[in-house]
């Protein structure tokens, strides 16, 4: 099967080489697109001098449409399975292989890395957000999902193909997992480790608390199905 990864990207020129290299090191034949969404640091280039292929993104979009970029990049290369995981390097590449072989059972169309089978390292708050917010997105998505907000993620392109996303930011993250379960895809997960170094994060708490919540508001209150056309 051909396979891909999407790494949304925004000032992360300085972890791409290390994080591109350990990618081709675990999976040599897999294709690497880096989607720069408005970087300012050479993002860009750097990908490019690491292998990878680049869309960039003019200006921020934020990084759900990052993500969206890179499933149309998926869909129009005829992919089978693309991964998304983080540029910062919270992602081990070296993991990439447990998502391929839970994939070859067939029994799944999109897995989710959960790192809440160790959570020892994991900041209290951080914690209680991840258990929370999964507890909302399974009930709404109708199937179990441990950790909604790792975007360490294996999906059948395929069933990327008409969906419709409405958010743009972090909160695309959990809209495509409800989406995809009510257009009838199976959605696994994989263990993965936790992994915490000197980033920063562009997460705005209080903004992205209000688009989270606002996405709820309108799941609860929508049946629509996942294919409806492109977003």
């Amino acid at each position: 099967m051909t396979v891909g990864a999407i790494l949304p990207a925004l000032n992360a020129a300085r972890f791409l080489p290390q994080v591109i290299g350990a990618i081709g090191a675990a999976q040599p034949a897999l294709r690497i697109l880096v989607v720069d969404d408005g970087s300012t640091d050479g993002t860009a280039d750097t990908a490019r001098r690491c292998g990878a292929e680049v869309i960039a993104h003019p200006r921020n979009l934020g990084k759900g449409m990052a993500l969206r970029t890179g499933y149309a990049w998926a869909l129009e290369q005829k992919l089978d399975w693309v991964f998304t995981l983080d540029s910062d390097g919270q992602h081990l590449p070296g993991e990439m292989q447990a998502f391929l072989d839970a994939a070859a059972t067939g029994k799944w169309d999109a897995l989710v890395g959960t790192r809440m089978a160790s959570t020892a390292n994991m900041p209290w708050l951080r914690k209680w957000t991840n258990i929370t917010t999964s507890r909302v997105i399974s009930g709404l998505a109708g199937c179990v999902i441990p950790d909604s907000q790792s975007g360490y993620r294996l999906y059948r392109v395929a069933k990327l193909q008409g969906l419709r996303l409405r958010t743009t930011r972090y909160d695309a993250e959990s809209e495509i997992l409800v989406r995809l379960a009510r257009g009838g895809a199976r959605i696994g997960a994989v263990p993965i480790s936790t992994v915490y170094g000197d980033q920063v994060s562009s997460i705005r708490p209080l903004v992205d608390t209000g688009r989270f919540l606002r996405l709820v508001v309108l799941l609860a209150f929508t049946r629509d199905r996942a294919r409806q056309g492109n977003s």
